[in-house]
């Protein structure tokens, strides 16, 4: 290793070892697409982490990603899952899609004032299986038509559109919407919601039962995989939306401030360090 990354690499594992001690929790970097050839690379690393004499109860995973497949995001959970009992999110900038659907699994959140998540349509292959395309957009477009067939105001362009779609692909679309939404669901109420015991505004005191749990649960959901809502598949929302609009527990790491300085300085080197190198998927720890 050139004696720049040697630096640089001291300087993150320096970071990583603060942020372990205020999270008392182990520390994973992931900053990656969320697809399953990352699959095999995160779970060694999770693995490693936790083969540790010293290993912590919790991992805190440092997640930037653009978003990806909610199947891959099941199979990552499902291995932080079995190695760790508690599992923190903490989003310095962005994580998007599946990464949104990643944070869900989490028993805490940390954003600030500039962290983003984004709506869960999910992105699935394309015909081809080459590129991933937004599962959302195509059944909107295809429910939209469907409307103005009623009053026989289809326009001859979209029955064409309508006649030349894969109907078979239309139906992995809405497939994989309901995967998202499954997900969620169960996620947050076995893991986000677990020590949620007693309303917090309305009947305040009350004792929260199961059942509202897994409606709060589809709430955020539905919410969030509302192109009606968002608007754009790459709508940002940052934490105030999130807390007031989804009234979903979002831990704010700006406010302590030394915390946020060790936040970004741990990951705005390494993302730093990324873009310079071009290095498009890197998931690390420096405690292995």
């Amino acid at each position: 290793m050139p004696a720049f990354e040697d630096t640089i690499f001291e300087f993150v594992r320096d970071a990583e070892l603060d942020l372990a001690t205020r999270f008392d929790a182990d520390i994973v970097y992931f900053n990656s697409e969320i697809r399953m050839h990352v699959f095999q690379w995160f779970r060694e690393v999770i693995e490693k982490l936790a083969a540790r004499e010293n290993k912590k109860e919790a991992i805190a995973i440092f997640l930037t990603t653009p978003g990806g497949e909610a199947t891959a995001a099941e199979k990552l959970v499902e291995v932080v899952r079995y190695h760790y009992s508690l599992v923190y999110f903490v989003v310095p900038v962005a994580a998007m899609s599946a990464g949104t659907i990643f944070c869900m699994s989490g028993d805490k959140i940390y954003m600030d004032y500039s962290s983003s998540l984004g709506p869960i349509d999910p992105q699935v292959p394309d015909r081809d299986g080459r590129l991933l395309v937004p599962a959302l957009g195509h059944l909107d477009k295809l429910n939209d038509i469907l409307e103005k067939s009623k009053d026989n105001s289809i326009t001859p362009v979209e029955f064409e559109w309508v006649m030349r779609q894969d109907f078979a692909m239309l139906r992995f679309y809405e497939q994989a919407k309901d995967l998202s939404v499954a997900l969620l669901e169960d996620w947050l109420v076995r893991y986000k919601f677990k020590d949620w015991v007693t309303q917090r505004t309305h009947n305040k005191g009350a004792p929260v039962t199961d059942d509202e749990k897994r409606v709060r649960a589809r709430d955020i959901a539905e919410l969030l995989s509302s192109n009606g809502q968002w608007h754009a598949h790459g709508r940002m929302i940052g934490i105030n939306k999130l807390r007031e609009l989804l009234r979903l527990d979002i831990d704010d790491f700006g406010e302590d401030i030394d915390l946020r300085k060790s936040v970004r300085r741990y990951n705005d080197t390494l993302s730093g360090y990324l873009s310079q190198s071009r290095i498009s998927t890197f998931i690390y720890s420096g405690l292995i």
